[in-house]
C-alpha cells in the first residue's frame, strides 16, 4: 500500500488535481461505450489509441480482472501535460518500482502525433501510445463516482471538464 501512494504522490507532481489508489473492482467496463466512440467521436478509426485498434470491452474486462489494485488520478480542467504522456510517466514509474504489469490507460484520442500514422499501418510512438479508457469500453462516468471522484457531463464551453487517467498495477 505505501507504493500506492507513492505512485498517488507521483501523478500529483506530473500535474494530476487528485489521485488516489482503487481496487479494481471498481472499474466499470460495459459494452455501449465503445459505441459512443463509433457514433460521436469524430476521432474513431483515426487514432490506433481508438477504436476499431483499442482493445474491446471484452479483451479489457479479462485484463482489468487480473489485477486487484491501481491508480485512478483525476484533472480538473485541461491539463498541463498531456495525459498520454502522463499515462506513460506513471506506467513508466510503476514499472521501474518493481510493478512489471503495470499498463496505464489514458483518456481521449492520443495526442503524441499531430495526425496518426494509421495509412502506414504502425504507430510512431508504440513505447508511449496507451488507449484511452473509454475506447476501451471502459465507463469513465461510473468508475470515477466508484471511486470517489466528482464528475458530470460538461453541458457550456463555460463549465470545466475533468479527465481521467487509469493505471492498473497489481
Amino acid at each position: 500500500m505505501e507504493d500506492l501512494k507513492t505512485l498517488v504522490e507521483r501523478a500529483k507532481k506530473l500535474g494530476a488535481t487528485d489521485a488516489k489508489p482503487i481496487r479494481t473492482d471498481v472499474v466499470a467496463v460495459r459494452n455501449w461505450v465503445r459505441l459512443k466512440c463509433r457514433y460521436g467521436c469524430g476521432g474513431y478509426g483515426k487514432r490506433f489509441t481508438c477504436p476499431p485498434y483499442s482493445p474491446t470491452p471484452d479483451e479489457t474486462r479479462k485484463v482489468v480482472q487480473e489485477y486487484t489494485w491501481g491508480v485512478l488520478s483525476m484533472f480538473k480542467g485541461f491539463p498541463r501535460i498531456s495525459i498520454h504522456k502522463f499515462a506513460f510517466e506513471m506506467e513508466r514509474t510503476a514499472f521501474l518500482m518493481g510493478y512489471h504489469a503495470a499498463f496505464a490507460f489514458a483518456s481521449g484520442p492520443c495526442d503524441l502525433c499531430t495526425e496518426c500514422n494509421i495509412k502506414e499501418g504502425f504507430c510512431r510512438h508504440p513505447r508511449m501510445a496507451r488507449p484511452a479508457m473509454e475506447a476501451c469500453g471502459i465507463d469513465v462516468f461510473t468508475t470515477a463516482r466508484n471511486a470517489g471522484f466528482p464528475i458530470k457531463v460538461v453541458t457550456s464551453r463555460e463549465e470545466t471538464p475533468t479527465f481521467y487517467s487509469l493505471l492498473l498495477v497489481v
